[in-house]
């Protein structure tokens, strides 16, 4: 978003159909519960193995693209896939790390900050934010501070490849498109935050007791340094009087997702959604830089098979996400090991 005029996302749409997105979310749920109940869908969670590991022998675990795009054909669908994902990602003990960090930081609780809230919010935020493993890729497009454009993109996508970008928006527009995902998994009170005037974030509001809680989401880096992340104090969300939830509805549930995008969405999740905020983040930061081609794909690898290998052996998510980006970027350009 650029130019000095703040733009307003408060109005709500009170056509949105409440009533299909809950019988289609459950429907759906129902279905990720039968699968989660056979043996090869326990095998699609993308859990870490408990047993260790030295970096140099962590290799990417098998994503289920092919199971993913047969059960998923619809944004309800995708909803539905994450979020039993992301109840997945709670056993992980980086995640849970990163969740009581947050919460000392902040000085909540977990009955205002409910763990499972959390995790959803978690995954949407590393998957969706500019960088993320998603392939979102920030640039000025000056087009209205929603979401709309992001599906539009999303319907042409076919091939989806580490290396590209399969959106490009403004800050703005992914601050909508995070909102938008995190109401349709069921969490509500996000919106979108004004920092300066041409810049925008989201904001998870809590209610109290003792008070409410603001929790900054950027959805980029713009003005703020390297290591913030969720729940960063570079904006002061107290600066906005108000923050409105994000009611507008940018996409209807019904609507069909490319199957290869879907694939890909899925299977992003399952390789990442257990790591570290730390380890996503220098991945983030390396992804970014390919996305756009600041970086190739063959350095990204070697500069993430670095990081890896300093990395202590029982930390088995990050390993794993590592195994699988060095795995995504080495076929995409000559070796330099």
């Amino acid at each position: 978003m650029q130019g000095s005029q703040t733009r307003t996302a408060s109005a709500a749409d009170s056509r949105h159909p409440r009533r299909l997105l809950h019988d289609m979310l459950l429907a759906a749920a129902l279905a990720s519960a039968m699968l989660a109940a056979t043996p090869a869908a326990v095998a699609d969670t993308g859990a870490t193995p408990a047993t260790s590991a030295s970096p140099a022998s962590a290799k990417p675990r098998p994503a289920p693209a092919a199971r993913a795009s047969a059960a998923v054909s619809t944004v309800a669908d995708l909803v539905a896939r994450l979020r039993t994902r992301a109840a997945a990602s709670q056993r992980s003990p980086a995640v849970r790390a990163d969740y009581l960090a947050l919460l000392r930081a902040q000085g909540l609780s977990e009955q205002q900050l409910p763990y499972p809230d959390f995790a959803w919010l978690r995954l949407l935020f590393e998957a969706s934010r500019d960088g993320g493993y998603w392939n979102l890729r920030w640039a000025i497009t000056d087009r209205e501070p929603n979401s709309d454009a992001i599906w539009r993109q999303w319907q042409s996508v076919r091939a989806p490849a580490p290396d590209r970008a399969t959106a490009v928006a403004e800050c703005d527009e992914l601050s909508a498109f995070y909102a938008v995902l995190a109401r349709l998994g069921g969490v509500g009170g996000v919106g979108l935050l004004w920092p300066t005037s041409n810049h925008t974030v989201a904001v998870w509001s809590r209610p109290g007791p003792p008070r409410e809680a603001r929790i900054v989401v950027p959805t980029t880096l713009i003005f703020l340094g390297r290591n913030d992340s969720f729940g960063t104090r570079g904006f002061d969300p107290w600066k906005q009087k108000r923050i409105y939830p994000y009611t507008r509805a940018d996409i209807a549930p019904s609507q069909r997702l490319p199957p290869a995008l879907a694939a890909f969405l899925i299977a992003q999740a399952d390789r990442y959604a257990d790591a570290s905020g730390l380890s996503l983040q220098r991945l983030r930061e390396l992804r970014e830089g390919v996305l756009k081609g600041s970086l190739g794909a063959a350095e990204a690898a070697s500069q993430a098979r670095r990081q890896r290998d300093a990395l202590p052996a029982g930390a088995q998510a990050d390993l794993a996400a590592y195994a699988h980006f060095i795995a995504a970027m080495r076929g995409r350009g000559p070796e330099l090991d």
